[in-house]
């Protein structure tokens, strides 16, 4: 299988069996996400325990198979991090959704993303659930991926 298999099939088995799917319960924290441009629609929950890390992450969305594999793939990754390693791992990841960056990164799997940037209708998709978490843990109820409504973070 060569990158873009692995890429394709990555973002279907996500897409149709994504990993911690739904609503949590009593979160700590949680965000209401939107694409504009494609539909995408996306509520991130987050639990943070006493040792300000990440407990619980789950998240629901209606959108393409991009923006819930992205997401499926965010709650496994952040799973039982820090909220500052989280904020690490989502300035990287939005890092790599730019372009080739010759950086070392501690990204695994979700380097399967690093090429998105050629496709930049895709690029806010592969974010959304990212910008959703950051401004989760930042106490915001909601981003956008557009201006007009609360900007997603940059």
């Amino acid at each position: 299988m060569d990158g873009r298999e692995i890429y394709q099939q990555m973002i279907l088995d996500h897409n149709r069996k994504p990993k911690n799917y739904g609503k949590l319960e009593n979160p700590t924290h949680q965000i209401e996400g939107l694409n504009p441009l494609c539909g995408d629609h996306i509520w991130v929950y987050i639990n943070v325990d006493e040792n300000k890390k990440i407990d619980k992450i789950t998240f629901d969305c209606t959108g393409c198979a991009i923006s819930k594999a992205s997401a499926s793939m965010m709650t496994v990754s952040l799973k039982g991090k820090t909220i500052e390693e989280a904020q690490e791992i989502f300035g990287e990841f939005t890092t790599l959704l730019k372009g080739p960056s010759p950086e070392e990164h501690k990204l695994g799997p979700l380097k399967i993303f690093s090429n998105i940037w050629q496709y930049p209708s895709r690029v806010k998709c592969a974010a959304l659930a990212w910008h959703a978490m950051s401004g989760a843990l930042k106490e915001k109820e909601k981003v956008s991926t557009e201006a007009g409504e609360e900007k997603a973070d940059a």
